[in-house]
């Protein structure tokens, strides 16, 4: 299992996922009760597009703060009022934690309050996208208790020796090596 680089969303996103995950399909569009909030650093725009354009292709509705006409056009506490209430309408909650979003203090403030309304409802995962596969979270340790977002490229097997596929799944953090994981499409299902 690999976290992605940002050269591997910027170019292969839709090969990769059209490639990795069989039940694509079996998410369509017309079921798409699923909205995410998608936090993010404002700077990382190419990389946030890539990833909406990811989530809306099986089907899920993606809200982004930016292209939101309610928000207002210059940050201010109306801002964060607003903010903290498409965390709480949203089904659940994506940070796409590049290192620009893991030192960004709004990033972190949408994560801690997604974290009291989402963590105990297995409602919220960090997407890690890196310059490289570097995992480690220097100065923010505490993102190791979220789940993550991360590719298998169907070379490695489970604790039982079956072979995983190809795709994206939810890896939960674990104390050993046994790492619990469901499939993406299969996280953003539940309700």
């Amino acid at each position: 299992m690999a976290i992605l680089t940002k050269h591997q969303l910027n170019n292969q996103t839709m090969r990769l996922f059209e490639n990795a995950t069989e039940s694509v399909n079996m998410f369509s569009a017309s079921d798409a009760e699923t909205t995410v909030f998608l936090s993010h650093k404002h700077s990382d725009i190419k990389e946030v597009k890539e990833l909406k354009k990811l989530l809306e292709n099986i089907g899920v509705h993606i809200y982004i703060d930016w292209l939101d006409p309610d928000m207002p056009k210059t940050t201010r506490g109306e801002t964060a009022v607003k903010i903290k209430g498409k965390i709480k309408e949203n089904n659940k909650f994506i940070l796409l934690a590049t290192d620009g979003a893991v030192e960004s203090k709004w990033c972190n403030w949408e994560l801690g309050y997604g974290d009291s309304l989402k963590l105990q409802r297995d409602k919220i995962v960090l997407f890690p996208l890196r310059e490289s596969y570097d995992r480690s979270w220097n100065g923010s340790e505490y993102m190791q208790i979220y789940p993550v977002i991360e590719y298998e490229n169907g070379s490695n097997t489970n604790n039982g020796g079956t072979q995983i596929a190809k795709g994206y799944y939810v890896f939960y953090p674990s104390k050993n090596n046994d790492r619990r994981y469901v499939s993406l499409i299969e996280w953003l299902k539940r309700n």
